[in-house]
This record gives structure tokens, C-alpha cells and sequence, in this order.
């Protein structure tokens, strides 16, 4: 089952070719996308990613979104859905056609069917390897231009950080910076319970603030939980009582592997705060 909608309202078959091959998108990935989760028709978190829709566009020259056109095809896209009860709705913007300076933008809504992957990933946990993205967290206010920060759709250097994960016998990455600062997962942010304190790295260090991880620390907060958002360093990591990946569609996946050693079991600590996510969105 997928949807796919068009900013201006119009629905279309996504079998169907739609996308001129020199679309800047496609040619050289200028553009920016959110992935949100949708369960039982509401889309979690839909204010916060079209925030960030918003922070990666200005990041990237690009026209600013027009939230209320976004806000409507979401729900196009939401009310033409027979599907599952929770899918992924991933949200499209591209600089559009190269050399045409009177080509729009191009941008669409896909509904899509989450993978059975993620899904056993999410009750079964993963394993996880740290490696270098070799940048220095001060890049960020020292080369904006490498846009760290922004949810570009310029994701080849993340894929193939998957693809080392996999050579190694892994699931998933935890990026790290030379001096080994911990920063983010490819395509999550990474949550460390120490205590009944939970802890993530500051998006000062060129990384993406986390809708997810967000409403994690709400929901643990309600919980009797306290949060701080500050930097961790790989050590941090092996001593915890529990490292978590947070992302939209994973929701709070538990790591029991860190580069190739189990980790404490963190069972426990991980439904306690999945039962407090999901009461966010309960009622």
C-alpha cells in the first residue's frame, strides 16, 4: 500500500513516473525530506518536522515550505489511506529542475508501508557500531555550507555507514567525531539512560534535533524521569544502563550490542520508557 500526493493537491500513482530525471533532487540529492510516523491516522509529531522542513530549507537557499500546503496534502495523503494502522509518510522538497529558473520546487507526500525490519528491530533490539564521521562538532558554526544539521536528501555517506555496519556483522551506526564525542545514528539520534536520567547529544554539534527523542523525554519526564541534552563521549556508551536509536518509524529501539560486545540488558528500562512514548499519544 502507498499514497502519493503532490503539493498542489493532486493525488497520483506512485508506479507511475512523476520525477523529470534532471530534477536536483534526483541529479545531485539538493533537496530535504521528513520521515513521519503515522499511527491510527494521526501523524505524530507532524508540528516539529515541518519545523525542521523549515530550518533545513533555509539551511539550504531553498524557498521557504508553505506549511499550510503541507499541512493539506498530509492529510490528502492521511484520508486516502486503506493500509496498516501505523505507516511511514515521508515528505519531499527538492530544488526542482536544474538550469530552469522558472521550475518550481518539487515536492510530494509518499505513504508507505513500514518494513517488517523495523519492526523487529523495534521488539528485538540491535546491534551497533561506532564509527568516525571525521568532522569536529565546531564545524557547524565554522562551514555552515556542509549543512550539518539539515535532513538533506544527500544520504550516500549514511547508507554506506549502514552498509560498513552490515560488513561488521551489525545493524545500525553511531556516528562519532575524531576525538570521539558521540553524535547520531545515520538515520536516528541516540538516548542514554544512566540512572533514572536520561541523556542525548546537543544538535549544537552538527547533528539533527530529534522529533522522537522529544516525545521520549516528555514521555519520561511524566514518568518520574529526568532529561539533559549534553555531550557524551563513547565511554558513556559502554557504561550505561541502557543506549537506545530514536527515530520516527523505529520509535526507541534498544542496542544490546556495541561493537561486538553485548551490553547490560536494558529490557526492562526499554518498556518502561516505550509504555511512556507511547502515553504521549494516548487519548
Amino acid at each position: 500500500m502507498r499514497v502519493l500526493a503532490f503539493l498542489d493537491g493532486t493525488l497520483a500513482d506512485p508506479d507511475a513516473a512523476h520525477i523529470r530525471v534532471d530534477d536536483l533532487g534526483l541529479l545531485r540529492g539538493d533537496g530535504i525530506f521528513e520521515t513521519v510516523l503515522v499511527a491510527d491516522g494521526v501523524p505524530r509529531e507532524l508540528g516539529p518536522h515541518l519545523d525542521r522542513l523549515a530550518r533545513s530549507a533555509a539551511m539550504l537557499d531553498l524557498p521557504e515550505p508553505d506549511r499550510a500546503a503541507w499541512e493539506r496534502v498530509v492529510r490528502l495523503v492521511l484520508d486516502s489511506w486503506s493500509g496498516s494502522a501505523e505507516f511511514a509518510l515521508k515528505l519531499v522538497y527538492t530544488r526542482g529542475v536544474e538550469g530552469d529558473p522558472a521550475s518550481a520546487p518539487t515536492a510530494f507526500a509518499l505513504g508507505m508501508e513500514i518494513d517488517e525490519k523495523v519492526r523487529r528491530a523495534r521488539a528485538e533490539g540491535v546491534a551497533v557500531v561506532t564509527l568516525d564521521r571525521g568532522i569536529d562538532p565546531d564545524y557547524t558554526e565554522r562551514a555552515p555550507w556542509l549543512l550539518l544539521g539539515a535532513k538533506s536528501l544527500s544520504y550516500a555517506v549514511n547508507m554506506a555507514a549502514v552498509r560498513e555496519a552490515a560488513r561488521r556483522g551489525a545493524d545500525d551506526v553511531v556516528f562519532t567525531a575524531p576525538g570521539g564525542t558521540v553524535l547520531e545514528g545515520p538515520t536516528s539520534n541516540v538516548i542514554v539512560a544512566r540512572g533514572r536520567t536520561l541523556y542525548t547529544p546537543p544538535p549544537s554539534l552538527g547533528i539533527l534535533k530529534g522529533t522522537t527523542q522529544g516525545s521520549v523525554f516528555r514521555g519520561a519526564e511524566r514518568a518520574g524521569w529526568a532529561t539533559k541534552v549534553e555531550p557524551l563521549e563513547v565511554a558513556d556508551l559502554r557504561s550505561a544502563d541502557g543506549l537506545f536509536l530514536a527515530s520516527s518509524v523505529r520509535k526507541l529501539t534498544r542496542v544490546h550490542t556495541l561493537d561486538g560486545q553485548p551490553l547490560p540488558d536494558s529490557s526492562a528500562i526499554h518498556a518502561e520508557l516505550a509504555e511512556a512514548y507511547e502515553a504521549e499519544y494516548a487519548g
